[in-house]
């Protein structure tokens, strides 16, 4: 009896193929993108009846979606991926994290978070072993219950992912407000061996942005070698696809990470690291020592802000006109020093300067923390040429003395 005969009863079908342990998992590898290393898996459904047949997930999840019951494929599939997890620290072996799909059906139930701890508490894991993925269509479909969902999925301890980004309407707004830490690109937008150039350009700009809103990338269908190379060059943290591994069932999955103890690098890393990879490590080791970073164009009199979370304040604006971050920049320092701050970066005095040589101008003041008290700060800016104009920009480097 086939599958197409029998979609009218695909509820009885569905309970009876989840009672009778029909519906397997199947695991994904996903791999770094740099070093080719085994850093975790995604958990996927597959239906195999009692006679081998395969039942394609493309077949029975949409009719699961429509019917509700996908609630049901969902907390089998969860509670499945933490008894393998558990079973194999059990026995002493390692194990990566499984990032688990649940429906956007699952964001409107007030009490699904408080069940997937349940859940995984109940095998005594370790929440940084489960990642959460909803697809980006759950984000137009339920708006703000998905937001408050996926930041109670982040405050329970679990990774979130906006899964298949790209492959709809894309929300950008969304992607902003919704605390995910992880964005999947979807397959779609991998066509070939990334040679079109507007595919390129629409790659460059999702992975720029979501590094900026410091998301970990996850790419999608990636089959090719070329697509890997171009993949790298755009930072892309994490490869998932045919050209690593297909899913594979549990057992096959257990010696793929056996075997992933015993791989060493065949290339050095530093040959391999793309360049937007090398460029977010010079960030992170910039930071380390100048928590605050503005770019300014001093001819456009705007500014935009870099700020990591180590610096006294946070109350500075991240973007506007330069000559207002001054005077609010002033505003902030200790009485006696104001003028000297407002003096030092007043707009005008600086552009005559760099006109006649000038490259950097430093400042130490005192100014206010967030906590009250009054810190020494250090404040260079260093003085560059726009290679796409004539305009004159100032990198500013601030960082607190004490």
């Amino acid at each position: 009896m086939s599958f197409e005969v029998c979609v009218e009863n695909i509820d009885e079908l569905i309970v009876k193929a989840i009672k009778n342990n029909d519906i397997k998992v199947f695991y994904q590898p996903k791999y770094d993108a740099v070093n080719g290393r085994l850093v975790g898996a995604e958990a996927l459904a597959r239906w195999i009846t009692p006679g081998g047949d395969f039942i394609s997930p493309a077949l029975f999840v949409p009719m699961l979606e429509q019917t509700g019951l996908v609630v049901d494929l969902d907390w089998y599939m969860l509670d499945k991926t933490c008894r393998f997890l558990r079973q194999e620290i059990d026995s002493g072996r390692k194990v990566v994290t499984v990032s688990v799909n649940f429906s956007r059906i699952h964001t409107k139930e007030p009490d699904t978070v408080n069940r997937i701890c349940e859940i995984v508490d109940g095998y005594g894991l370790s929440h940084k072993y489960i990642e959460i993925e909803i697809t980006e269509s759950a984000l137009t479909y339920s708006g703000e219950t998905v937001i408050e969902f996926v930041k109670n999925v982040r405050g329970s301890g679990f990774d979130a992912a906006i899964d298949d980004f790209g492959s709809g309407l894309s929300s950008l707004n969304f992607v902003k407000d919704v605390p995910a830490n992880v964005l999947k690109i979807d397959r779609s937008l991998l066509s070939g061996n990334c040679e079109n150039e507007k595919e390129r350009i629409v790659l460059e700009s999702i992975f720029d942005f979501a590094h900026r809103l410091k998301l970990k990338t996850v790419a999608e269908g990636v089959e090719t070698k070329e697509q890997l190379g171009f993949l790298r060059t755009c930072g892309c943290d994490i490869i998932q696809g045919f050209l690593f591994a297909k899913p594979m069932p549990e057992e096959d999955f257990k010696k793929l990470i056996e075997c992933s103890d015993n791989v060493s690098d065949s290339e050095d890393i530093l040959v391999t690291q793309s360049h937007a990879s090398a460029t977010q490590l010079l960030l992170d080791a910039v930071f380390m020592r100048f928590p605050l970073i503005i770019i300014s164009n001093l001819t456009k009199n705007s500014f935009y802000m870099m700020v990591y979370e180590n610096f006294s304040t946070k109350s500075c604006p991240s973007t506007g006109v330069y000559t207002d971050l001054v005077r609010h920049g002033a505003s902030t320092m200790h009485p006696d020093d104001r003028k000297l701050f407002a003096d030092t970066f007043d707009l005008q005095d600086q552009i005559s300067s760099i006109k006649n040589g000038q490259t950097t101008r430093t400042v130490i003041t005192r100014q206010l923390g967030d906590d009250g008290i009054y810190r020494r700060v250090e404040t260079t800016n260093y003085y560059v040429n726009n290679p796409s104009s004539e305009d004159l920009l100032a990198i500013t480097l601030s960082r607190t003395l004490e």
